[in-house]
């Protein structure tokens, strides 16, 4: 099974931590970083997708992503 997460926070040290501690659970790193101006906290948001592939399990959309 492929699970897919898409990972958002603000433009500073925080998302990189965010990104680095999923990285380090065994999740990969799906294309390219997006980068957008959020005109309501007017300041920059920064995301980007992840996925990890999982054997012996079946998906369901009631499962938390984050705990894999």
């Amino acid at each position: 099974m492929r699970l897919y997460r898409f990972l958002t926070g603000p433009d500073d040290s925080s998302f990189c931590h965010k990104v680095t501690a999923t990285l380090n659970k065994g999740w990969l790193l799906h294309g390219s970083p997006t980068y957008a101006y959020d005109p309501e906290a007017k300041a920059m948001r920064c995301g980007q997708a992840v996925y990890k592939e999982l054997d012996g399990l079946e998906y369901t959309s009631d499962m938390k992503l984050g705990d894999y």
